[in-house]
């Protein structure tokens, strides 16, 4: 997903601040140490040792048994934040990770907002990289102040103490206590005006590979995710919206669902209905018997309208987003002109856990149970259509089983609200598969234009990129959409590269009837480096050079992008010759601050199908934290960008999306997974995100590998088998 980087707008604050303004120390409930980060964008409540409930932005608390807690502000999708961001703690504290227990968050985006961001969410590939250095500092402190309690206590100077896992030790004299002993009085001491964060040599746990602290528990299945919560009393709801997009409820047979064993109430808003029964299976019984009718709506709606509207709109008026040089003039004089049109589906989240989510409502307020990366913006939704004020909207996140984006959104946990205002029980709604597709916040679909200027050696010394699509930015962050431009859209429009003259523009298409569209793993540059990436290999042949030397002298003004594609290179003998039928590709991207490379070999059989055999890449993501962990999220994400590079789109048929289940929406099996190398640069620089740039990058890689294989440059999304025989529709998928 794109997320607006606000770093640079409330980095001029950070900078003013002391140790002594950002980090605050206090009684814990229980007469424990507690630091809270407070910053201005962390406005951390004052520590009472009355409040129990006291709940600041991000904090340490350690208790009178020495257990140290860590509020993570970042929820868990599977990314591995309870496990990386404790390490940054325990760096500075001088505990080892596994000593400290984690906690979620509440919702509050005063208190917990992401610095990166400006307010309370998970996604951009921001958790290290925004936490990286409030954590440390925040174990810095707490280690400072433990050390200082421990000297009054034995009248020795701080100096000749030091800390060491759990403990501090007077070497003097070879006494220790533990951080347990020390709490409550470190906790009465001044904090610290200036505490020095560790030498990065003097690491012990940063850069350290770590196994995942919730493996355990979700390989043997004790994880509890959203659509496993149950409370005494609950209700199961499966809804329906319409299938036609913005179509209406005509009829229904409410008299036969209501016959059904152990269906309890149908209930009814706006163009929504839903079956509430016992369990799941008498709910989908219920809904069958049903039977809605729907009608109107975009009901002779299709793909190709979707494209013949982008069309239009490219060939129309544009938003500039960058313009440097003079474009005209610079086509005017070259050697030749090159111009190609892209196109990329609309692509769903496919997530394998459903919109889930769980409401009860009640005089004293709503309670609701669900998995969501934007906590506090479920709760004032909620809030918004229950009446409640946000306060009285608890919410309760889980583990979620698949996110990519999709529950950036707040949707599902409306309706279940609003499900759960018709009833006085607990009920817990859960979306079928076919709903869940049906009503994705898919990835836009995009049409692009390219063009460019090749000098009489074949180097660009013009270029220009338009771009036509939805805008995300326009509906989910509305002050993000200044001037008619979408910078999600154009994010990665020119690439890594720094052409003389360049022009990047956007054109706004949004889908007819209110199809919605919105954040997916990456999103404009998963599309972009495709679209990019692919016309450089373009321009490579025009000029007739290799794509990594080609690429290699566009990018001689960027040291850290020249690094990962040569580090790439190396490490997949790039140049060394492919059998016939086999091909090699490269990308190169910039996405969130991480530089990646990537090279993907393909093998394209006698009927047209592309099997992925490797992937090598080379990330820069600055210092890397947990190394497995980074690994496994650069892995996941090639997996996941590559399913929709081969074989993914959401297509319209009357007004219906056609692919509804994972029989005509594959996902790579595991049979067929690539080999997959990833190399990390050593590098001192600030941790940027590894969430994302991995699925960002696979497509161009991919796409070029196949057009190196088949002799014949694909311009359009997926590049599988029905990419390449275009007489071919899509079918459902058969394991072949």
């Amino acid at each position: 997903m794109y997320m607006k980087d606000f770093s640079s707008e409330v980095s001029s604050v950070d900078t003013r601040l002391s140790r002594r303004s950002f980090l605050r120390a206090g009684v814990a409930a229980g007469g424990g140490l507690l630091i809270s980060i407070n910053a201005p964008m962390f406005r951390a409540a004052a520590a009472d040792a009355s409040a129990a409930n006291f709940a600041p932005s991000a904090f340490i608390r350690i208790d009178k048994t020495g257990h140290v807690t860590a509020v993570i502000p970042q929820v868990e999708i599977g990314q591995g934040v309870y496990t990386s961001m404790p390490m940054l703690i325990a760096e500075e504290l001088e505990v080892e990770p596994s000593q400290i227990l984690v906690e979620h968050a509440p919702p509050d985006d005063k208190l917990y907002a992401n610095p990166k961001l400006g307010f309370q969410a998970t996604g951009g590939s921001t958790s290290i990289a925004a936490f990286y250095e409030p954590f440390r500092q925040a174990g810095a402190v707490a280690r400072a102040m433990l050390i200082a309690a421990a000297a009054e206590t034995w009248g020795v100077d701080a100096s000749g103490c030091r800390a060491e896992n759990g403990t501090v030790i007077h070497d003097a004299s070879n006494r220790s206590l533990t951080y347990g002993d020390l709490a409550a009085k470190a906790a009465a001491l001044p904090v610290p005006d200036k505490v020095a964060l560790k030498d990065p040599k003097d690491f012990r746990i940063i850069g350290r590979s770590l196994k995942r602290r919730d493996s355990v528990d979700k390989t043997t299945g004790r994880t509890q995710y959203s659509i496993d919560f149950i409370i005494p009393g609950m209700k199961i709801a499966v809804a329906q919206a319409s299938p036609i997009i913005g179509g209406k409820l005509v009829g229904m047979d409410e008299r036969a669902a209501l016959t059904v064993s152990a269906v309890r109430k149908v209930v009814r808003f706006d163009d929504t209905v839903a079956v509430i029964a016992d369990h799941t299976g008498a709910a989908r019984k219920g809904l069958a018997a049903l039977n809605p009718k729907w009608e109107g709506g975009a009901a002779t709606y299709s793909t190709a309208d979707l494209v013949g509207d982008l069309d239009k709109a490219i060939a129309g008026n544009a938003v500039v987003a960058t313009n440097e040089g003079d474009v005209k003039n610079a086509v005017s004089i070259a050697a030749k002109t090159l111009e190609a049109r892209y196109e990329a589906p609309l692509l769903a989240h496919a997530t394998m856990e459903p919109m889930t989510c769980a409401a009860r409502i009640t005089a004293d307020g709503c309670d609701i149970w669900v998995g969501t990366q934007v906590i506090a913006r479920v709760q004032s939704a909620v809030a918004a259509v229950t009446g409640f004020p946000a306060e009285k909207v608890r919410v309760h996140n889980f583990l979620m089983g698949g996110a990519f984006g999709r529950r950036l959104e707040t949707d599902y946990a409306v309706q279940a609200a609003m499900i759960a205002r018709q009833v006085d029980f607990p009920v817990k709604v859960i979306w079928t598969r076919e709903e869940d597709f049906r009503h994705d916040a898919f990835r836009p679909h995009y049409v692009d234009k390219l063009s460019a200027g090749p000098d009489a050696n074949g180097i660009p010394t013009a270029f220009s990129h338009r771009v036509a699509a939805s805008s995300v930015m326009a509906r989910w962050a509305p002050a993000w959409f200044v001037n008619g431009l979408d910078p999600d859209a154009v994010d990665g429009a020119a690439g890594p590269y720094k052409f003389r003259n360049q022009l990047i523009e956007y054109s706004r298409s949004e889908p007819r009837a209110g199809m919605m569209t919105g954040w997916w793993r990456g999103v404009g540059v998963t599309h972009n480096s495709f679209t990019v990436e692919s016309f450089v290999d373009e321009m490579a042949a025009a000029a007739g050079k290799d794509p990594v030397d080609f690429r290699r002298l566009l990018l001689a003004q960027s040291p850290r992008a020249k690094a990962v594609l040569d580090l790439a290179a190396e490490k997949a003998g790039w140049g060394t010759p492919m059998p016939a039928g086999r091909g090699r590709g490269i990308s190169v991207i910039l996405l969130f601050g991480t530089y990646v490379a990537q090279v993907a070999e393909v093998s394209v059989d006698a009927r047209g199908d592309v099997r992925l055999d490797r992937v090598v890449c080379a990330v820069d993501c600055g210092r890397v934290v947990n190394p497995d962990g980074a690994k496994a999220q650069i892995e996941g994400g090639i997996i996941f960008g590559a399913s929709a590079a081969l074989y993914n789109a959401i297509d319209i048929e009357k007004g219906r999306i056609v692919q509804t289940n994972f029989d005509t929406y594959r996902v790579m099996r595991i049979d067929e997974a690539p080999t997959i190398e990833v190399y990390f640069v050593d590098s001192d620089q600030p941790p940027t995100g590894t969430g994302e740039p991995g699925t960002a990058a696979i497509a161009g890689a991919i796409g070029n590998a196949v057009s190196a294989a088949i002799g014949k440059r694909l311009r359009k999304l997926p590049v599988g088998r029905g990419a390449i025989n275009a007489s071919e529709s899509r079918q459902p998928y058969q394991r072949l």
